[in-house]
């Protein structure tokens, strides 16, 4: 194990700061030192540093009741914005954030499977990230850094797509055609690692330890944080949960494989099972997904039985592979998100639960709360948002560690659980 150093150690510390900061929303330094446990020397002197940087300003003073008046902290919303991309098979999201990680500007554009030549689809999302500034009603200028999520197999330290299975990307130096197009530093990264570090940020993470973050939507994954780390292992890829077997010689799989969990729970899967319930079914004529989810939505609104079957049979499909995920990994949590969850999570979460106890061991069962994330917005591009802060931070000489231990700001996370998420 590599011994840590002590800057190892200030950086651990300043991520603590930061993190009890955007739950707090405003902080004393007296109130971070109780709620990170450091030391009020350790909170002043890291304090200075982010001030200097423009990262912190003072949001006012206070009466300490008998001493000196009390300075309040906060994020500067003014000292710049970050860039946070989803791009997934289906479309392109853009949100833009000021420094506070609240929302300011935003785009969308839908994207065709076969949209997917690199550098086409890099000059699509430059065209898209400056139709969201223009929303924010800033300039370009204004924008410090951008992090962005590529679906598939992603080498973050290298700045690789590995493998896209939908799109054949083998080993595409994306990082930089991205940095080149976009004219800003660029953090690229897998949507299951930014929707981990939204939960540990904003959701779950800031009440327990150990908590999986489930994505569903064209595919399917598992973002995970076991005691408050991030969870990547040694190639990145970990948390692929729906390319984990399902049914022994069941489908293919769009990895090659039969019977993964993504070939049931997928759009591509749900639109199968709605085949097998009903060939016919006026919801298998159209070609694009979301127009599907959304569809099916409305069928279960007007009880169309159809549409209730499918609910039902995916249900327990959902319920076979989070009991396995469950028993592994013996999470606190379970957040359900993703744009399927966003249109039929409810109800494809309430058929779920009845079946989801026979699924699950005991202990691991009675330890687990399972529930669709209450992070507001985008977890993707607000994940990806929060990296490139954190790069922006190393950029002007202040490194964080994204997978630092968050034991030492829960206090503060307790305290603010009720606070608004980031971005509401």
């Amino acid at each position: 194990m590599t011994k840590r150093t002590s800057k190892d150690i200030r950086n651990e510390s300043r991520f603590a700061l930061l993190r009890g900061l955007y739950s707090l929303r405003t902080a004393t330094r007296q109130e971070l030192v109780a709620s990170t446990g450091l030391s009020f020397a350790t909170i002043s002197n890291i304090v200075g540093e982010l001030i200097d940087v423009g990262v912190l300003v003072e949001a006012g003073r206070e009466d300490s009741g008998g001493g000196r008046p009390v300075t309040r902290l906060k994020i500067s919303p003014d000292r710049g914005a970050l860039v946070g991309v989803d791009i997934a098979e289906t479309y392109i999201h853009v949100d833009i954030y000021d420094l506070a990680l609240g929302v300011i500007g935003q785009a969308e554009s839908e994207l065709a499977i076969e949209e997917n030549e690199p550098a086409a689809l890099v000059r699509r999302v430059a065209g898209v990230i400056d139709e969201a500034t223009a929303d924010a009603g800033i300039s370009r200028d204004r924008l410090l850094r951008a992090g962005v999520s590529l679906p598939g197999q992603v080498d973050p330290q290298r700045g690789v797509s590995v493998f896209a299975p939908n799109w054949d990307w083998h080993e595409v130096r994306i990082q930089s055609m991205l940095a080149e197009a976009i004219g800003l530093p660029v953090d690229v990264d897998n949507p299951l690692r930014a929707i981990a570090i939204s939960e540990l940020w904003f959701g779950a993470g800031r009440l327990v330890n150990n908590v999986a973050t489930i994505n569903l939507g064209t595919g399917v994954g598992a973002g995970l944080a076991i005691d408050g780390d991030l969870v990547r292992g040694t190639s990145n890829t970990a948390g692929e949960w729906g390319h984990t077997t399902l049914v022994f010689g069941g489908r293919l799989c769009r990895c090659g494989r039969h019977g993964c969990v993504e070939a049931y729970l997928g759009v591509p899967g749900l639109q199968m099972t709605m085949a097998e319930i009903n060939a016919a079914h006026d919801l298998l004529t159209g070609d694009r997904q979301r127009e599907f989810v959304s569809d099916v939505a409305k069928g279960l609104a007007d009880g169309d039985p159809d549409c209730i079957e499918l609910i039902e049979v995916t249900g327990r499909y959902f319920a076979a592979a989070l009991g396995n995920l469950i028993n592994f990994i013996n999470p606190d949590h379970v957040s359900i998100l993703g744009w399927t969850a966003g249109s039929i999570g409810a109800e494809l979460l309430q058929v779920t639960e009845k079946y989801l106890p026979n699924e699950m061991l005991p202990s691991a069962g009675a330890a687990v709360r399972v529930g669709l994330s209450t992070v507001a917005g985008n977890s993707v591009t607000l994940g990806m948002a929060t990296f490139a802060l954190e790069g922006f931070l190393e950029q002007v000489g202040l490194p964080s560690r994204g997978s630092a231990n968050r034991s030492a700001v829960r206090n503060a996370a307790q305290s603010a659980a009720g606070a608004p998420a980031a971005g509401a």
